[in-house]
């Protein structure tokens, strides 16, 4: 899976001091790390990234959902319908094969483009 770094995908606007922008690829691996622990829905998937990253990181469903269905298409995940906690029919997202080899890509080339932003930034 090819990241595109000239798309970028506002995370949240509800917040005027946190203009987080976050590039479409980032949002996917952010997805699907999420997911490949264990099966989670929509929101979950969204607190979790919000809470794991300190609250920086703050999706807006409008991003979210065509990313989740974008992924599913693509068959990185697939998605069945249960009840949540909340005891609401919710679809959980789970990590394909597919998906995990993707992830592992996508985990190994933020690690190479963080640190080379890293480098210019602190240079």
């Amino acid at each position: 899976m090819d990241i595109k770094r000239n798309e970028d995908i506002p995370l949240s606007d509800s917040n005027p001091q946190s203009n987080s922008r976050v590039l479409r690829g980032t949002l996917n691996m952010l997805i699907m790390r999420v997911v490949r622990d264990s099966p989670t829905h929509g929101y979950g998937i969204m607190k979790q990234i919000e809470a794991e990253s300190g609250d920086v990181l703050k999706l807006e469903e409008g991003s979210l959902y065509p990313a989740l269905h974008r992924l599913e298409k693509e068959g990185l995940l697939t998605s069945e319908w249960r009840q949540s906690e909340s005891n609401r029919r919710a679809k959980f997202y789970h990590l394909t094969q597919t998906g995990s080899t993707a992830l592992t890509a996508e985990i190994a080339n933020w690690d190479i483009v963080s640190a080379a932003v890293n480098r210019v930034v602190q240079a």
